[in-house]
């Protein structure tokens, strides 16, 4: 079983990876595989809207025309089991870097060229707040809803802030077991 992580947090070693960390050594705990990216190193840039309609291949052939890491990302995806879906939330929002690369996935997967491995894989999401924190749920709500526009079969969300992580992680770990289980045995 291998889950393809995507990372919208340029920091290996902050808040959000150390959220992902904990669910990826579940995973690994339950006997399954992780790969973790972080788009902020990668070069994903943002959609075109290539025609005066806003559309392009997305919308005509599923795929997207600009030559960047978007194709190789979606491949990888494919290939995976399940994809978790992580970002630090500012502004009770995505990343950048994660919304640039959903803006796009969400396009391609209105063609059915573009939803094929992607439709109905299981899928999660953590969203990591800090400052104070309380945007992690609106942030959750937002990741949940370009997921399911995707067609992914969202089975968790993980709305985390500065001030819990230590217990979130906790929590993760054992969801990731969980999550590796629950993919493997097909029940999610």
């Amino acid at each position: 079983m291998k889950v393809f992580v995507v990372s919208g947090s340029r920091n290996p070693n902050g808040q959000t990876a150390r959220a992902l960390n904990a669910l990826v050594d579940g995973v690994k705990r339950a006997g399954g595989r992780a790969e973790v990216c972080f788009l902020p190193t990668m070069k994903v840039e943002r959609c075109r809207q290539c025609n005066d309609a806003g559309w392009g291949t997305c919308r005509s052939e599923g795929r997207c025309c600009i030559e960047d890491d978007f194709a190789g990302l979606v491949a990888q995806i494919r290939e995976a089991d399940a994809v978790v879906f992580a970002t630090p939330v500012y502004f009770s929002d995505l990343s950048e870097s994660l919304r640039a690369f959903l803006d796009r996935l969400r396009r391609i997967t209105r063609h059915e060229a573009g939803k094929q491995g992607v439709t109905d894989k299981v899928a999660m999401g953590i969203c990591v707040a800090g400052g104070g924190g309380g945007g992690a749920p609106s942030c959750c709500a937002i990741l949940q809803g370009i997921l399911a526009t995707c067609g992914f079969a969202v089975v968790d969300m993980a709305p985390v802030r500065r001030q819990n992580l230590d217990a979130k992680c906790q929590v993760l770990r054992e969801t990731g077991a969980w999550f590796a289980q629950t993919v493997s045995s097909g029940s999610g």
